[in-house]
Parts: structure tokens; sequence; C-alpha cells
């Protein structure tokens, strides 16, 4: 069987090195990128410096994760400050 996870070579801060990444995440990535306009290295450096784990795929993909979850609890918000709020009930007190 295949692996899913492919490596490819990037250049961060002047060094080339390889990522092992899986190709939705690599995709999400590019998204990523074109959304904050950014260069793919530029983004990669980015999540380099500021990572906390040893591991560069794993923080890209923690960083790919987090980004989609953030987008669906905005949406989240805005569908739910949307919706109609059920008028207050009168106790004809």
């Amino acid at each position: 069987m295949k692996s899913l996870v492919v490596k490819r070579s990037v250049v961060i801060a002047g060094h080339r090195t390889s990522i092992s990444l899986e190709d939705a995440f690599w995709q999400g990535l590019k998204q990523i990128a074109t959304i904050r306009k950014m260069g793919l290295s530029e983004l990669i450096s980015t999540i380099d410096m500021e990572r906390r784990h040893a591991n560069l795929s794993s923080a890209i993909r923690l960083f790919v994760l987090d980004f989609h979850c953030s987008a669906v609890k905005s949406q989240e918000s805005k569908v739910s400050s949307q919706e109609p709020q059920a008028p207050a009930l009168s106790t004809g007190i």
C-alpha cells in the first residue's frame, strides 16, 4: 500500500529541509498561505519560529488543524448570533 505521507523539500531561513506531510495537510497549508497572502516558505518559517514541538511536520499539522478549527468556531459564532431569539414570555403578573 502506498504511503499517504509525502516528503517535500522547502527552504527555511536559507536552509533546505524536508517535511513529511499528508497531501491534505500540504493543501491546507497552501490555502492558508494564499489567504494570508504569504509565500509557502514564509509561512513555514513562521510556524518553525513559533513552534513548541520538536518536529516541524507535527507543528505544521497542528497549525493547519488549529486554523481550520478556529474558522469553524468563528462561523458557528456568526450563525448563532444571527439566529432569531425567542421572545420572552410574559408571566402576566
